[in-house]
């Protein structure tokens, strides 16, 4: 049995996640179904996380055993041929079998898009939120500051949800912007079931002044979900990179590019 690893980037507007559920169809599903028509083996693809419905991952991770003798590096290509345009296998290989991908992960990455103006852009209308109005960027700053560190985001989880160390280490939270767009970028050792999107829709409020900045420390101090804002639309988040003590998926797909 080999154990194989890889780098899977998806637009998820047409699915309901990356876990397979009952309610729809699923990333994992897509593959899976892929390996089959493949292998003729039923292959269980475990991911680095599980994406929303409506969420995008720009390099998600994936392992799966197989007992295929394909090359490894051969996966990407045949698999891309047994799946829809909006799912890419973009690269494999073989590794360790001691490896997966949730559980071997030591920082993960997310991105979250806003696009600014009278406007939505047709363009980016499933890929970023649109804003008809400038937000304060300066209080969204600080306040994307104070979750820098070791904290308790009990806060700042889906509510209901039965997560119960709520404690992560957020090493990266920041925004930029380009033009019209503003980017939230966030990287840490793991996050909560909506976390980011959370986190995005608190701030979101502290930029249009229905918060003050100091709102973000009260959250994070008082673990109350009800001192957090609204969770952001799904569409405007992307898992950007995942890394692991001997493989870090922006290193291999810049090595990757022509």
């Amino acid at each position: 049995m080999r154990r194989i690893r890889s780098i899977i980037s998806y637009d998820g507007t047409n699915y309901v996640g990356w876990q397979v559920q009952p309610n729809g169809v699923s990333v994992q599903e897509l593959l899976e179904k892929a390996l089959f028509e493949l292998t003729g083996e039923t292959i269980r693809v475990e991911g680095s996380g599980r994406t929303d419905s409506g969420v995008h991952a720009r390099a998600q991770v994936a392992h799966f055993d197989t007992n295929a003798r394909m090359a490894a590096d051969k996966f990407a290509i045949a698999m891309n041929m047994h799946l829809p345009p909006d799912i890419r296998v973009l690269y494999t290989e073989e590794c360790d079998p001691a490896f997966h991908a949730r559980f071997s992960a030591k920082t993960k990455q997310y991105s979250y898009t806003v696009q600014l103006g009278a406007h939505a852009d047709v363009f980016t209308r499933m890929t970023a939120l649109h804003l008809h109005y400038m937000p304060n960027v300066e209080a969204m700053q600080n306040a994307a500051a104070a979750v820098i560190g070791t904290h308790d985001f009990n806060a700042f989880k889906c509510s209901g949800s039965s997560m119960e160390n709520t404690v992560r280490t957020v090493t990266r939270s920041e925004w930029t912007r380009n033009g019209q767009y503003l980017t939230y970028t966030v990287e840490g050792n793991g996050f909560l079931y909506n976390m980011v999107r959370i986190l995005v829709g608190t701030m979101l409020e502290i930029g249009s002044g229905k918060r003050p900045e100091s709102d973000m420390q009260k959250a994070i101090d008082s673990g109350k979900r009800t001192d957090a804002g609204a969770t952001a639309p799904a569409h405007g988040l992307c898992l950007m990179r995942v890394i692991y003590p001997d493989f870090d998926t922006e290193e291999v797909l810049r090595r990757e590019r022509p």
